[in-house]
């Protein structure tokens, strides 16, 4: 799947370490889709190096997300979670010089954490 639209907010990064002594990282970040009538917000994982990509960016800059989705049963809630696979920069429509963001869309997806946690 794809979005489109503007960044809206960079969350801090998260690292951790899993059962089997793997250690992670993901940074979230929110962003706001341009083109509808009602204005959508959608919260997106980058896991691992993809993570890396976020900090070159800047709030409002256009963004095209290519994403998965994904839902998991803990305790008889269920969780969703939405993880970028591949994040490049639009210039909007503005003359830009920055150059395009690198595409990680050629790694595998980071294993997931293997804790008891619900995110």
């Amino acid at each position: 799947m794809e979005i489109t639209g503007k960044l809206a907010e960079l969350l801090p990064e998260q690292t951790g370490e899993g059962k089997t002594g793997n250690s992670w990282r993901k940074r979230s970040y929110v962003i706001e889709t341009l083109d509808d009538q009602y204005p959508k917000k959608v919260c997106i994982d980058a896991w691992g190096d993809r993570a890396d990509i976020l900090n070159s960016l800047a709030i409002g800059d256009h963004l095209v997300t290519s994403f998965d989705i994904e839902s998991r049963e803990f305790n008889g809630k269920w969780y969703t979670n939405v993880k970028a696979w591949k994040i490049d920069k639009k210039d909007g429509g503005t003359a830009s010089n920055n150059p395009p963001l690198p595409s990680v869309n050629d790694m595998p997806p980071p294993p997931e954490p293997t804790d008891d946690l619900p995110f």
